[in-house]
């Protein structure tokens, strides 16, 4: 009788510890592939982005209804930051290979040089896909609760903040671009 007891106990053992382990595959398979660098990728809980406004390149209002329900990579940065500077390029190639009416880089610069400045660089960096967009407040940023520069925040198409990534990454690279296709189609 003893021997049933403790064959019992080591089979309900076992269906408590498949049932776990399904429950860790499916949670698992939910997640976003955070290999390489992207480890560093936080994901948040899914709050709604913070409501907060930026200017284009003309000076007019942005928000986050702007951009039609695309899957958002926006990255706080600037001119004289020595990180962002080096991560620039990766963004242009990101959105050179990801871009368009699915996906966009919103590289928003806290220059308080203005537009002209920001232009000034694009050139001199040959950045040619990025859109140019600024908040020399630095409002932006801080309602994200970045905690410096360069500081990237992946927004989805219904407005919901993702995850951060704080620091330069390589934006281009094969991690980076998987964890982005991740939430452009999570049925794949």
């Amino acid at each position: 009788m003893g021997s049933v007891k403790v064959w019992a106990t080591m089979v309900g053992c076992l269906v408590v510890a498949a049932a776990g382990l399904a429950y860790a595959i499916t949670v698992a398979a939910d997640q976003p592939p955070r290999d390489g660098d992207m480890v560093r990728f936080d994901v948040e809980a899914g709050a709604s982005a913070p409501s907060v406004s930026f200017m284009d390149a003309a000076g007019n209002p942005v928000n986050w209804q702007d951009f039609d329900g695309r899957v958002l990579l926006v990255n706080f940065w600037a001119t004289w930051c020595a990180p962002c500077v080096h991560e620039m390029p990766s963004l242009d190639r990101l959105q050179q290979q990801l871009g368009g009416q699915d996906f966009e880089v919103v590289a928003i610069s806290i220059d308080r040089g203005g537009v002209d400045q920001i232009r000034s660089f694009y050139r001199t960096h040959g950045l040619s896909d990025l859109a140019i967009y600024s908040d020399p407040s630095g409002r932006v940023p801080a309602a994200f609760e970045s905690p410096g520069l360069p500081t990237s925040v992946l927004i989805d198409r219904d407005g919901s903040w993702i995850g951060t990534y704080v620091g330069p990454a390589d934006w281009a690279s094969d991690d980076a671009v998987a964890l982005i296709r991740h939430f452009l189609d999570p049925a794949a």
